[in-house]
């Protein structure tokens, strides 16, 4: 069964300033609908660049970017973000209430919903995320990973379809990064929602149904991780480490294998 294109960028060139080289060059490309798509590269890549266009953020490029079936505009940009969310690598940077329950409740009150369904749906999706027994506290007396549970409940809060990732981790530690990895591959399959994860970080992607690497502002390859990751040498050269286990299949094989920790615990 083919699935469906839920984004779609189209020969699309973006330049922050018209003296500048383009941050983005003729980048085409199809995120499917229900799948975790992580988009990789290093500093200066232009996956940051994406992110922020399929918000609305960036706006004056060339091509053409679809969401959820809408030609982005300047007429639709309203509509647009109502399928997407995005949570931002600094959780302090998104935050808006002065205590957690206020800060979830926020893009209810734009929206004019009811007070007591608010209040409703507040209380649920902090319970999903863990955040229930902590709706009062103030953003300064939680943890990194705390507030980045606390940013994904105001997104589920407005029940998007598509919830963007960018470098929502790098800020965390590794425990942290476990935690909030398996709290979204949860609300993924329990929402049914299509997630796209920004990150220089490539044991994140192992995990990913598709791969899309970004070097210099350009589309290297689009494919599943056991693809992308023949490519080895190249991810290297531009920059990016290789996931624990796959560094030590090539000193220990001499090949780029993907490889999973467990299978390379089994070889040995």
């Amino acid at each position: 069964m083919v699935q469906e294109n839920l984004i779609r960028f189209s020969n699309v060139t973006f330049k922050y300033d018209e003296n500048e080289p383009a941050a983005l060059r003729d980048v085409s490309f199809n995120i499917r609908k229900g799948k975790w798509t992580s988009i990789v590269g290093h500093n200066g890549s232009g996956k940051s660049t994406i992110a922020k266009l399929m918000m609305g953020i960036n706006q004056n490029y060339e091509g053409e970017i679809v969401v959820d079936g809408i030609l982005l505009s300047n007429d639709t940009i309203d509509e647009v973000r109502r399928h997407v969310g995005i949570v931002f690598q600094n959780p302090d940077n998104q935050f808006i209430g002065s205590t957690v329950e206020y800060d979830v409740a926020f893009g209810m009150e734009n929206q004019s919903i009811d007070y007591h369904v608010m209040h409703e749906i507040v209380d649920e999706v902090l319970t999903e995320v863990g955040m229930s027994n902590m709706k009062t506290f103030e953003p300064s007396h939680l943890s990194g990973g705390q507030k980045q549970r606390v940013a994904i409940a105001g997104i589920l809060a407005m029940s998007p379809d598509i919830m963007i990732l960018d470098e929502a981790t790098a800020m965390l530690d590794p425990e942290g990064k476990e935690s909030i990895m398996n709290l979204i591959k949860s609300i993924q399959s329990e929402h049914l929602l299509t997630v796209i994860s920004i990150t220089h970080d490539l044991e994140e992607a192992v995990n990913a149904d598709e791969i899309i690497v970004m070097n210099k502002g350009e589309v290297y390859k689009q494919d599943i991780p056991e693809e992308i990751f023949k490519q080895g040498a190249y991810l290297t050269e531009i920059g990016l480490d290789l996931p624990f286990a796959m560094r030590m299949n090539y000193l220990l094989n001499h090949n780029y294998k993907y490889t999973t920790f467990e299978q390379l615990v089994n070889r040995i």
